[in-house]
């Protein structure tokens, strides 16, 4: 009924990515994702553990598995909201929490193999060479985007074939390293990761871990920022548009259509938008996007496109990889 990953930074942010892009918004199948030990918020995880432990409205017990994703086991807010979690497990389950317990850590060493040992409880080894914020496609992103019910050879495949891509000619790559190189020389100091699908806002805070562990060093750096379009366009839009000229913007957008809803036309037209009838959501949503985007280059914000062909998880595994 409920899988819980337990993580903090590129523990769960590119697994959460992905699952937020390919997932529906109602109507899931399968388990219920939560997260938790991504903050300290005690609030948020003594709701969390009164939830788990509720019967569901039959009577019966919720069954409930928890993925814990620490390389060191010790990072503070992991451990804390683990431990909780822990303790709840067994007193629901006793010694059957055994079998409802899955740690992704490194090989050797840290708190969780030490649990692992002692417990019994099932790993998966974290690869020694990749860092938190690049671990999506190893164990640490993979056993919560499977259970969530994507596809993972899927996905995989996507970031194979951007690899075999870029290996022949990675001038897309380089060219976009480039252009922020050249910004950053010129004084851009922030680059607003923008896009215009709800899908996509996960993959933004995602994208903005990645760069800030990776660039945020010795006093460099871009800083990376999340947009969510056209709902920022009421709030950061203002800013971007006419504030402090610091930044570039590089938009997601997805060609494809990816939703049929159209507007219909009512009679009387009491809201006056039946000019929009016929129109598909996608439609009006790539005019705003257009719209936003020519304002901001008139705005002179250097803008970027990264351009998705859809939305799904070979698409996603070669963003991914890019």
């Amino acid at each position: 009924d409920v899988f819980i990953i337990c993580g903090i930074g590129g523990s769960y942010l590119g697994a959460k990515a992905v699952i937020d892009a390919l997932s529906p918004h109602f109507g899931k199948k399968g388990p219920e994702i939560l997260f938790a030990g991504h903050h300290m918020g005690g609030k948020y995880l003594e709701e969390l553990l009164n939830y788990i432990k509720t019967p569901k409205s039959d009577g019966t017990p919720k069954s409930v598995y928890v993925n814990v994703i620490s390389k060191s086991g010790s990072t503070l807010e992991t451990a804390l909201s683990f431990r909780m979690i822990r303790e709840v497990l067994d007193n629901l389950y006793g010694e059957g929490a055994t079998n409802r317990i899955v740690c992704t850590t490194s090989k050797e060493g840290g708190v969780l193999n030490g649990l692992i040992d002692e417990k019994g409880y099932k790993k998966f080894i974290i690869p020694n060479n990749v860092g938190g914020r690049f671990s999506v496609l190893t164990p640490v992103g993979l056993i919560p985007i499977a259970v969530a019910g994507i596809d993972i050879k899927t996905l995989f495949y996507g970031a194979v074939s951007a690899f075999n891509k870029y290996e022949k000619d990675a001038s897309d790559i380089l060219e976009y390293a480039a252009v922020r190189r050249t910004l950053h020389e010129k004084g851009i100091t922030v680059d607003v990761f923008s896009c215009f699908e709800p899908e996509l806002q996960s993959f933004g805070g995602w994208i903005q871990q990645l760069m800030g562990e990776s660039e945020g060093k010795e006093g460099k750096g871009i800083f990376p920022a999340v947009a969510s379009f056209s709902t920022d366009l009421h709030s950061l839009g203002q800013f971007i548009q006419q504030g402090t000229r610091c930044l570039m913007e590089t938009f997601l957008i997805v060609e494809k259509q990816i939703s049929l809803i159209k507007v219909n036309s009512l009679e009387g037209d009491h809201d006056n938008l039946n000019y929009l009838s016929g129109k598909s959501f996608h439609d009006i949503n790539t005019k705003a996007r257009i719209g936003t985007t020519e304002a901001h280059k008139d705005g002179d914000v250097p803008i970027i496109n990264l351009s998705l062909s859809s939305l799904n998880a070979e698409v996603i595994g070669e963003l991914i990889y890019f």
